[in-house]
């Protein structure tokens, strides 16, 4: 008798023999026991995990003659378990859909379906790759399925279900196949062999257990050749020269090279990898593999069940899992995902090979952002006193002095402590530019601010209180010249709490999320977390209402509300936005014509 591959040497007979799938042959077997047996069932799932062998037993067990009915376990003894199982029972046809995939052969399909069976209880059609039926074939099928008759039963099964229409999968039982675990395909080779009388190294076993990826019949075929290519006994060595595995040491190596961000280390193990004939793609699945138990180890511990791999597959990825934190591993993975799923379209292979490895080893030294702002704003300062930002000179007594609208703007509120002063905003006539400036901190509500006696006053002090963050933030918005986020943000009500700068404006969320962009946010936490000293987080929620300017400064700005309500901008937003005035503030700047214009306040925003 001629050789005998062990995948059908050794297909289970009976549902007991089927490893792997007891959610699938415990129901089948209930079925058969309560009379309860359907007229079509749809076995899907990964190739190789027992879908037609499944499909073979239930033929078997519902045809069986050692019992005057069905019987939950074949007997495999009778003539027509016998005849089944060698491919040849004249009422078990089992049809290759892939090449019988046409309407015409589905109609002598259901023609013949009509007649009874020749000999056993069932006329059982068995359709392998069902997905490859076409549309129209299936159409032609729907009333058999839908009304077979009572001694027909179909079975198909397939590897894409959802190729399957719809009106076929509901007049079928469908049941999904899992992948076979690993330590059930390790157990059943150690098994294997002893009946074989062949030595395997436990190494060598699960090498070909791993290849076989959740698939028996891949395992045991990778066994097979395995056993013919060794001498003796099966070596793990031996297994590997294979399959094109790379020694699991190399990945080892890999990723040590990667923890020390040695770019020539990563290069020369690809050169040495390549020259010993290992393929690139090959090896990226192996590294995607590895990264991925690596992960699991890291998250879950090397005794997950999670990782489906030897005991000495675990400790290295133990080893490995301590050399780098989770949010590495991660990048690391998805490094490499993307390197292997480029590698099946690309010409040079090694070199984008080379590529993903070296992107691995260079991300090592990539730090995160919360980390670079708490270096910066932790960091020691090269002088006891920052150098001044920006300078002005303290006007004479006789002249207004001059205020940034920031100052300004906290003089507002401080004048509704009646203990403080209410001078009224200063305008500064013909004034080339804006120029910033600091208050006294408005925390401070108990006495007016005095005049300092000093000629010069710093803007940048140290260091930096919650009440100049208002100023530093807004100066440094005012000097990337965005003049819309400046207006908007200096009417809001600014607040600190805990990590957090909450920035309450008045505009809807549609006017926020167009004037506040991603760099003008990076812009505003950066400068947020350098005056506080720690990392700030920015919050810009809308619901803000502008404070009303007090009667004070309602009588020394004269008619400036009056004439605000004329200015054909302010009557554009008040149509466009719906906006209000909420106070008019008089800054007398230099305009066409010799025009003097007062700055206006509308609903948080400000046009002048």
């Amino acid at each position: 008798m001629s050789y005998q591959v062990l995948a059908r040497k050794y297909r289970p007979q009976k549902f007991s023999e089927v490893i792997g799938q007891e959610h699938v042959t415990r129901t089948l077997k209930n079925a058969i026991e309560q009379g309860r047996t359907a007229h079509g069932y749809i076995f899907s799932g990964h190739r190789g995990i027992g879908k037609t062998t499944i499909a073979r037993i239930l033929a078997m067990a519902l045809n069986c003659r050692s019992a005057d009915k069905p019987v939950a376990e074949p007997c495999g003894i009778c003539e027509s378990c016998t005849e089944i199982r060698a491919g040849n029972a004249v009422d078990v046809i089992e049809i290759d859909a892939a090449t019988n995939r046409g309407i015409d052969e589905i109609r002598e399909l259901r023609e013949a379906a009509r007649y009874r069976p020749a000999r056993d209880r069932f006329k059982i059609y068995i359709l392998d790759e069902a997905h490859q039926i076409t549309d129209a074939a299936f159409n032609a099928l729907l009333k058999t399925l839908e009304e077979p008759p009572g001694h027909v039963i179909f079975m198909m099964a397939t590897t894409q279900p959802e190729d399957i229409p719809q009106t076929i999968r509901s007049r079928c039982q469908h049941f999904s196949f899992r992948a076979v675990g690993f330590e059930q395909i390790l157990g059943q080779l150690r098994d294997l062999m002893g009946r074989e009388k062949i030595e395997a190294e436990e190494d060598a076993l699960a090498l070909v257990a791993e290849a076989g990826d959740g698939s028996m019949r891949d395992a045991l075929s990778i066994l097979d050749q395995a056993i013919a290519s060794s001498s003796g006994k099966l070596t793990a060595e031996e297994v590997r020269n294979l399959i094109g595995s790379a020694p699991a040491a190399a990945l080892e190596e890999v990723m040590e090279a990667v923890a020390q961000s040695s770019s020539e280390q990563v290069l020369r193990l690809v050169d040495r990898l390549i020259s010993e004939g290992h393929s690139p793609v090959h090896f990226a699945r192996q590294l995607v593999r590895f990264l991925r138990n690596v992960t699991v180890a890291k998250v879950a511990g090397t005794e997950s069940s999670l990782l489906q791999i030897s005991s000495d597959e675990r400790r290295r990825v133990g080893r490995v899992a301590e050399r780098f934190g989770e949010e590495d591993l991660a990048r690391h993975f998805q490094i490499m995902l993307r390197t292997h799923a480029e590698l099946g379209y690309r010409q040079e292979q090694r070199f984008h090979l080379e590529l993903g490895l070296l992107k691995m080893a260079h991300a090592q030294r990539l730090v995160p952002l919360e980390e670079l702002l708490g270096n910066v704003s932790g960091a020691p300062r090269a002088t006891s006193k920052p150098a001044p930002v920006a300078e002005i000179k303290r006007p004479e007594a006789s002249r207004p002095s001059a205020v940034s609208p920031f100052a300004a703007d906290a003089a507002r509120k401080n004048r509704s402590n009646p203990e403080l002063s209410t001078e009224s905003v200063t305008a500064v006539a013909t004034a080339p530019a804006v120029v910033f400036g600091s208050s006294a901190p408005a925390a401070a509500p108990q006495r007016a601010p005095e005049p300092a006696p000093e000629p010069k006053i710093a803007l940048a002090p140290e260091p930096a209180s919650e009440a100049d963050l208002r100023a530093t933030v807004l100066q440094a918005i005012a000097s990337s010249g965005q003049r819309m986020l400046l207006n908007m943000l200096e009417a809001g009500e600014w607040k600190v709490e805990g990590s957090e700068l909450i920035i309450k404006v008045a505009p809807s969320p549609a006017v926020i999320d167009m004037s506040l962009s991603n760099d003008a946010r990076r812009m505003i936490t950066a400068s947020a977390s350098t005056a506080l000293g720690r990392p700030i987080k920015l919050r810009v929620l809308p619901g803000g209402t502008a404070q009303a300017a007090p009667s004070t400064a309602s009588a020394s700005n004269g008619g400036g509300r009056s004439r605000a309500e004329q200015d054909p901008v302010v009557r554009r937003m008040k149509e466009k936005f719906g906006a209000e005035i909420a106070r008019s503030v008089r800054v007398f700047r230099e305009a066409r014509n010799g025009i003097q214009y007062s700055g206006t306040h509308v609903a948080g925003q400000t046009a002048v």
